[in-house]
Protein backbone atom coordinates (compact mmCIF):
# COMPACT_ATOMS: atom_id res chain seq x y z
CA UNK A 1 0.00 0.00 0.00
CA UNK A 2 2.83 2.40 0.81
CA UNK A 3 4.44 1.78 -2.59
CA UNK A 4 1.16 2.76 -4.25
CA UNK A 5 1.18 6.14 -2.50
CA UNK A 6 4.64 6.98 -3.82
CA UNK A 7 3.66 5.87 -7.31
CA UNK A 8 0.49 7.98 -7.15
CA UNK A 9 2.39 11.11 -6.13
CA UNK A 10 4.99 10.64 -8.89
CA UNK A 11 2.32 9.94 -11.52
CA UNK A 12 0.32 12.94 -10.37
CA UNK A 13 3.31 15.28 -10.59
CA UNK A 14 4.33 13.89 -13.99
CA UNK A 15 1.00 14.86 -15.58
CA UNK A 16 0.64 18.37 -14.11
CA UNK A 17 3.40 20.05 -16.13
CA UNK A 18 5.99 22.50 -14.86
CA UNK A 19 6.76 23.31 -12.06
CA UNK A 20 5.16 20.12 -10.68
CA UNK A 21 6.90 17.80 -13.13
CA UNK A 22 10.30 19.46 -12.67
CA UNK A 23 12.94 17.18 -11.10
CA UNK A 24 13.02 17.47 -7.32
CA UNK A 25 9.75 19.42 -7.06
CA UNK A 26 8.62 19.75 -3.46
CA UNK A 27 6.50 22.32 -1.67
CA UNK A 28 6.05 21.17 1.94
CA UNK A 29 4.78 24.60 2.96
CA UNK A 30 1.58 24.15 0.93
CA UNK A 31 -1.36 23.01 3.09
CA UNK A 32 -5.14 22.82 2.87
CA UNK A 33 -7.20 23.98 5.83
CA UNK A 34 -9.76 21.24 5.11
CA UNK A 35 -7.18 18.43 5.24
CA UNK A 36 -5.38 17.46 8.46
CA UNK A 37 -1.62 17.51 8.06
CA UNK A 38 0.32 14.40 8.99
CA UNK A 39 3.24 16.61 10.03
CA UNK A 40 3.10 15.88 13.76
CA UNK A 41 6.28 15.08 15.62
CA UNK A 42 6.93 11.47 16.53
CA UNK A 43 7.09 12.36 20.22
CA UNK A 44 3.73 14.16 20.17
CA UNK A 45 2.04 11.41 18.12
CA UNK A 46 3.48 8.63 20.26
CA UNK A 47 2.31 10.36 23.47
CA UNK A 48 -1.32 10.14 22.33
CA UNK A 49 -3.54 7.33 23.59
CA UNK A 50 -4.48 4.61 21.10
CA UNK A 51 -8.02 5.98 20.81
CA UNK A 52 -6.80 9.50 20.11
CA UNK A 53 -4.43 8.33 17.38
CA UNK A 54 -7.16 6.21 15.80
CA UNK A 55 -9.61 9.10 15.98
CA UNK A 56 -7.18 11.54 14.33
CA UNK A 57 -6.27 9.01 11.65
CA UNK A 58 -9.92 8.17 11.01
CA UNK A 59 -10.67 11.88 10.59
CA UNK A 60 -7.74 12.24 8.21
CA UNK A 61 -8.84 9.30 6.06
CA UNK A 62 -12.41 10.60 5.98
CA UNK A 63 -11.06 13.91 4.68
CA UNK A 64 -8.75 12.11 2.26
CA UNK A 65 -11.57 10.08 0.70
CA UNK A 66 -13.49 13.28 0.03
CA UNK A 67 -10.44 15.17 -1.21
CA UNK A 68 -9.32 12.30 -3.46
CA UNK A 69 -12.77 12.37 -5.09
CA UNK A 70 -12.40 16.12 -5.64
CA UNK A 71 -8.89 15.70 -7.11
CA UNK A 72 -10.20 12.97 -9.41
CA UNK A 73 -12.98 15.28 -10.58
CA UNK A 74 -10.41 18.05 -11.14
CA UNK A 75 -8.21 15.72 -13.17
CA UNK A 76 -11.10 14.66 -15.40
CA UNK A 77 -11.16 18.31 -16.45
CA UNK A 78 -7.40 19.00 -16.37
CA UNK A 79 -6.13 15.70 -17.84
CA UNK A 80 -9.12 14.02 -19.50
CA UNK A 81 -6.98 11.75 -21.66
CA UNK A 82 -5.09 10.20 -18.79
CA UNK A 83 -6.78 6.99 -17.65
CA UNK A 84 -3.68 5.89 -15.69
CA UNK A 85 -3.79 8.85 -13.30
CA UNK A 86 -7.58 8.68 -12.98
CA UNK A 87 -7.41 4.95 -12.18
CA UNK A 88 -4.68 5.51 -9.57
CA UNK A 89 -6.70 8.29 -7.92
CA UNK A 90 -9.80 6.06 -7.87
CA UNK A 91 -7.84 3.17 -6.37
CA UNK A 92 -6.34 5.48 -3.73
CA UNK A 93 -9.81 6.69 -2.77
CA UNK A 94 -10.99 3.09 -2.39
CA UNK A 95 -7.95 2.21 -0.25
CA UNK A 96 -8.55 5.27 1.93
CA UNK A 97 -12.20 4.21 2.35
CA UNK A 98 -11.03 0.73 3.30
CA UNK A 99 -8.65 2.10 5.93
CA UNK A 100 -11.42 4.35 7.22
CA UNK A 101 -13.74 1.35 7.64
CA UNK A 102 -11.01 -0.73 9.27
CA UNK A 103 -10.24 2.02 11.76
CA UNK A 104 -13.91 2.33 12.69
CA UNK A 105 -14.09 -1.45 13.20
CA UNK A 106 -10.94 -1.41 15.36
CA UNK A 107 -12.32 1.45 17.45
CA UNK A 108 -15.57 -0.47 17.96
CA UNK A 109 -13.68 -3.65 18.88
CA UNK A 110 -11.65 -1.70 21.46
CA UNK A 111 -14.81 -0.15 22.92
CA UNK A 112 -13.83 3.33 21.75
CA UNK A 113 -16.36 5.90 20.52
CA UNK A 114 -16.39 6.21 16.74
CA UNK A 115 -16.64 9.85 15.66
CA UNK A 116 -19.47 10.52 13.20
CA UNK A 117 -18.61 11.12 9.57
CA UNK A 118 -18.94 14.67 8.36
CA UNK A 119 -18.43 16.78 5.28
CA UNK A 120 -14.79 17.85 5.53
CA UNK A 121 -14.72 19.81 2.28
CA UNK A 122 -17.39 22.36 3.06
CA UNK A 123 -17.90 24.65 0.11
CA UNK A 124 -15.26 24.04 -2.51
CA UNK A 125 -14.23 27.04 -4.63
CA UNK A 126 -15.48 25.89 -8.02
CA UNK A 127 -13.86 28.88 -9.71
CA UNK A 128 -10.40 27.72 -8.67
CA UNK A 129 -7.80 28.18 -11.38
CA UNK A 130 -6.08 25.22 -13.02
CA UNK A 131 -2.92 26.01 -11.04
CA UNK A 132 -4.84 26.10 -7.75
CA UNK A 133 -6.49 22.76 -8.54
CA UNK A 134 -3.08 21.26 -9.41
CA UNK A 135 -1.69 22.56 -6.09
CA UNK A 136 -4.68 21.09 -4.26
CA UNK A 137 -4.10 17.73 -5.93
CA UNK A 138 -0.41 17.81 -5.05
CA UNK A 139 -1.19 18.47 -1.39
CA UNK A 140 -3.83 15.72 -1.27
CA UNK A 141 -1.62 13.07 -2.92
CA UNK A 142 1.33 14.05 -0.72
CA UNK A 143 -0.70 13.94 2.51
CA UNK A 144 -2.32 10.67 1.45
CA UNK A 145 1.18 9.16 1.36
CA UNK A 146 2.15 10.60 4.75
CA UNK A 147 -1.08 9.48 6.42
CA UNK A 148 -0.82 6.01 4.89
CA UNK A 149 2.73 5.61 6.23
CA UNK A 150 1.54 6.71 9.67
CA UNK A 151 -1.52 4.41 9.60
CA UNK A 152 0.53 1.36 8.58
CA UNK A 153 2.92 1.99 11.50
CA UNK A 154 0.09 2.59 13.96
CA UNK A 155 -1.87 -0.48 12.91
CA UNK A 156 1.25 -2.62 13.28
CA UNK A 157 1.74 -1.27 16.83
CA UNK A 158 -1.91 -1.95 17.67
CA UNK A 159 -1.63 -5.48 16.29
CA UNK A 160 1.37 -6.14 18.54
CA UNK A 161 -0.34 -4.54 21.55
CA UNK A 162 -3.70 -6.30 21.13
CA UNK A 163 -2.95 -9.73 19.65
CA UNK A 164 -5.98 -11.62 18.42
Amino acid sequence: MQKNTSTLLQTYLQYQGSPFSDPGFSAPELQLSSLPSAAVSFKTWHALEDGERLSYAKGAFLALTQHLQLVGDDQIDLNPGNPILLAQLGAARLRAQGLLSNMAAIMTALGLPVPPEEDTLGSVPFGASAFERKCRGYIVTREYGHWTDRAVRDLALLKAKYPV
